[in-house]
Formats: C-alpha cells, structure tokens, sequence
C-alpha cells in the first residue's frame, strides 16, 4: 500500500530550475520543458528505500480545474493507489478553518488603517470600493446581484481587522478570473475531498500555527 505525502514545493523546484538555466548574451535561455510540456517535472518525487512507498508531490493553490489536465498520469495513478495521504494542512477540517481565519486578525482593538500608512490605507479602500462595484459584471447572469454581494462580504469580510499580509493575499484573489473560478476547489482542498471520497487515511504534516506564525511576522 502506497502513502503519498502532499507538500508544497512546486515555489521552490521552479525557483531551482530557474537559478539552473543556461545564460546566453546575458538574457536567460527558453527551459527546453517548455517547448514539449512531456519533457516537464512531474513534481512526483519518491523517497528511496521505503515499503510501502512514500511519494512527494508538489500542489499549487489555484482551482483544480485550471491545473488537473497536466497533473500527469504517474501523480494520478499515484494517489489513486495511496492508502494514506497527507496535506500541508486539513483543508477538511472545520476546526483547522477556523483557526486559519483566527490567526488572519489583528490584536483586540487594532484595525488596518492603524498600521498602514494613511495613503496606503486610503488607496487600499478605493479599490476594494472597485472590485465591490465590479464583481456582479465579472460573474455569469445566475450569480449576479445578490449573490455577488454576498460573495464579496465573504471572501472581503472584516478586511480593515485582519493583518497586512492577509489582506494582501486577499486583494491577490480578488481578480475577475479568480471571481469566476469562485466555488471551485482549490488542488489541495479538491485532492483532500477525494481522499475522503475514496476511504484513504488523510493528516497534515503542519499545525496551523506553524504556517501562521511566520506569515504573521511579515507584517
């Protein structure tokens, strides 16, 4: 039985490759991987010497959707043989979720327009005010009105009492594709919801704290 660890390293393989490629005339080479996508990493990685075997495989969060057809056939056969797999987090777990959304807000008290600068503040709300403004537009006729306002106050909800750096990975996703793309799950979370479909064992290797702590310390 096969065990297939899911942790996040696709960040640091392309940061690799790049620091790899050959330099010509000064200006960085064309990878060869992009010119036949089948000569590409399949970010599959096998740790040797084990039984069962214990796979790595690097995710990305964006909407399965956009990635799933060029997750290759090995990751896929893989995770369909994995009898347990493992998650950076437990995306599952409502007790995970909620303390993801805790860590994300600033001290008792404190809001956004107390630490940035009043510019930035300022700048901030105005395209916050946009997006609200713009969001029925960039969704398909059923979703608008309504809807469209409650999607905002839920992925924008309580933005001026959470930290710097949550709000701008927020701002990040707020974008009209990501809008589109809303309710489609993330790699992680769509692979975590088919572990459970499949009766797999699934854990984290992190506790939330562990990846709150030094996002947090950005700030």
């Amino acid at each position: 039985m096969d065990r297939l660890l899911l942790r996040y390293t696709v960040l640091l393989l392309l940061l690799v490759q790049a620091m790899t490629i050959p330099m010509a005339n000064g200006h960085r080479k064309r990878p060869t991987f992009c010119n036949d996508a089948q000569q590409g990493s399949s970010f599959l990685w096998t740790l040797p010497g084990r039984e069962p075997a214990v796979y790595f495989f690097g995710t990305i969060h964006v909407p399965y959707t956009r990635v799933w057809d060029h997750v290759p056939w090995s990751a896929k056969k893989a995770f369909e043989k994995a009898d347990s797999v493992f998650f950076e987090l437990d995306l599952t777990d409502p007790e995970t979720v909620a303390q993801l959304a805790s860590c994300q807000m600033l001290p008792s008290g404190e809001t956004l327009s107390d630490v940035l600068p009043g510019d930035m503040y300022r700048r901030l709300k105005r395209h916050l005010d946009y997006v609200k403004l713009m969001m029925p537009s960039w969704m398909k006729d059923e979703h608008r009105g309504l809807y469209a306002e409650y999607l905002f106050k839920a992925i924008a909800g309580n933005w001026e009492k959470k930290r710097p750096v949550w709000v701008m990975l927020m701002v990040n996703s707020l974008t009209e594709s990501d809008v589109r793309s809303r309710g489609i799950p993330v790699l992680d979370l769509y692979l975590a919801r088919e572990a459970a479909r499949l009766g797999k064992r699934a854990g984290a290797v992190e506790r939330v704290e562990e990846q709150c702590l030094p996002l947090n310390g950005l700030d």
